[in-house]
């Protein structure tokens, strides 16, 4: 059985993959920019890959969907901006609310950083609140820890779900895994050593505890490094040198700290080696370090689904 969905806010498709893996047909993709598009492209040549402004978009022709999805932006409410909220030009959310009032979708499934949950912002949380009540929705925020899904990185992420009322009490927050993520060694060791690096394994051996939180930056500030001083020096911790990334992998007779690639990045991310990422190094960091990790929507998706389909066998019950 699989469900339908809309997502806006796509870039490289990390919540869209882990939805896909969850058991969602996208039947369009809402992205902006051009490289996030082609890299939609370039791993779904089938997907309805819509290239342009979500506050032009409409969602009026997929009215009813099972659901409607999204990444908005986070600047508004990251700490690494100036956490401006409504005020912020980059806000979102009021097109995610006109989006939902027009498609009047059966889930909704938002997320942001960490900082949308400070008391700053907690009118700004009612109001959205409000908004999805007054259109029949149950609203819940969560935080999620990626690491809790299998992740090799903290990256807490804020988890925003809106539910038609008749699906609310079937609908469960997914429980993190039985078995720890992985360590950033564990997870990067073999391309690491791909040519050879004679220090791969003492490398392994230090990098043995999950990353910090990737940042991809946006494209007024931040560019491919791994953040602000602090999250190097976390990286550093581990024995990667966060002022930038590698084209390769480290030489076999390579000394010092290495740094990683984007692929390496990716896999960080939760991406599995098969998706393909368009545009040169900063481009391409860029998409990584901005997506939802694929694994953490997926668990997501599943609750949906789970949801979704506890419904539907109750009205072929009805029925019967």
């Amino acid at each position: 059985m699989s469900f339908s969905s809309l997502e806006i806010c796509a870039g490289a498709g990390g919540q869209a993959r882990g939805l896909e893996q969850a058991g969602f047909d996208h039947l369009a993709l809402v992205e902006i920019e051009p490289p996030a598009c082609a890299t939609l492209r370039l791993n779904r040549p089938k997907w309805n890959v819509v290239e342009g402004d979500v506050r032009k978009f409409s969602s009026k022709p997929y009215k009813g969907i099972d659901l409607l999805a999204g990444g908005v932006p986070c600047p508004p409410f990251s700490k690494a901006g100036k956490q401006l909220g409504s005020d912020d030009e980059r806000d979102l959310f009021p097109e995610a609310m006109r989006l939902v009032d027009e498609s009047r979708p059966r889930v909704v499934m938002l997320e942001n950083v960490r900082g949308l949950l400070d008391a700053v912002f907690e009118d700004y949380r009612k109001k959205v609140e409000r908004q999805m009540k007054a259109l029949g929705y149950h609203t819940a925020w969560r935080l999620l820890n990626a690491s809790d899904y299998g992740v090799p990185q903290l990256r807490p992420r804020v988890v925003f779900i809106g539910i038609q009322k008749d699906l609310a009490d079937n609908f469960r927050w997914p429980t993190p895994l039985e078995h720890q993520a992985p360590t950033v060694g564990e997870c990067l060791y073999d391309l690491m050593k791909v040519n050879g690096w004679r220090g791969a394994t003492r490398w392994r051996d230090q990098a043995d505890s999950i990353g910090p939180t990737l940042v991809g930056g946006s494209k007024k500030h931040g560019g491919p490094d791994l953040g602000p001083t602090r999250a190097r020096q976390a990286w550093a911790s581990l024995g990667v040198d966060g002022r930038g990334l590698a084209d390769d992998a480290p030489i076999k007779d390579f000394v010092g700290m290495p740094r990683i690639t984007t692929r390496m990045a990716a896999r960080l991310q939760g991406f599995g080696d098969d998706w393909q990422f368009f545009g040169r190094k900063t481009a391409t960091y860029r998409q990584i370090g901005n997506a939802f990790p694929p694994p953490v929507a997926r668990a997501v998706g599943l609750q949906i689904v789970s949801a979704l389909k506890a419904a539907a066998t109750r009205k072929v019950r009805k029925s019967a």
